[in-house]
């Protein structure tokens, strides 16, 4: 919580910066992540062929895609099918026996899966599920949570 002195400092720093740009400008908490430097480096890379003008305004973009994303599988009703591709470091053996695991506890919705190794560099794990759409939601987050899992993308289906 703001101090009166902070608040009135913060108050009249978002007038002058509405003068300035003539925008109205909301408050925003500041926090701080952790990512790997090649990630980084990427991410940085990123930015420039898209056009961000700050990482910050790059991050809010990412989270308002994957919310979004969230949002419209939460759309989905009762039974469903997916398709979920999952992308880890080959040298990470620990992730493989970690999803084998996920798999079998979500064993009633996965109804394929399929693992290759891309350019000795990433493992690449397709889920194909079926069942409802809570219970997929359910695994995916369980392979978000995981610890080596560099990307999760989900399709969803209504059956």
């Amino acid at each position: 919580m703001l101090t009166e002195p902070n608040r009135i400092l913060t108050g009249q720093y978002y007038y002058i910066q509405e003068l300035i740009t003539g925008a109205r400008l909301t408050h925003m908490t500041v926090i701080s992540i952790t990512l790997p430097g090649d990630l980084l480096v990427k991410f940085e890379e990123f930015m420039k062929t898209r056009g961000y003008y700050s990482r910050s305004e790059a991050f809010r973009d990412a989270i308002r895609n994957l919310i979004a994303e969230s949002e419209v599988a939460k759309t989905e009703t009762g039974e469903v099918a997916a398709t979920i591709m999952i992308t880890s470091d080959y040298a990470r053996r620990d992730v493989d026996l970690k999803i084998t695991e996920v798999r079998h506890e979500f064993d009633d919705v996965v109804v394929e899966n399929v693992h290759r190794h891309i350019a000795d560099k990433y493992c690449l794990e397709i889920f194909i599920a079926q069942g409802t759409n809570q219970r997929i939601i359910d695994l995916i987050g369980r392979i978000r949570g995981m610890r080596g899992i560099q990307q999760v993308k989900a399709m969803f289906m209504s059956l």
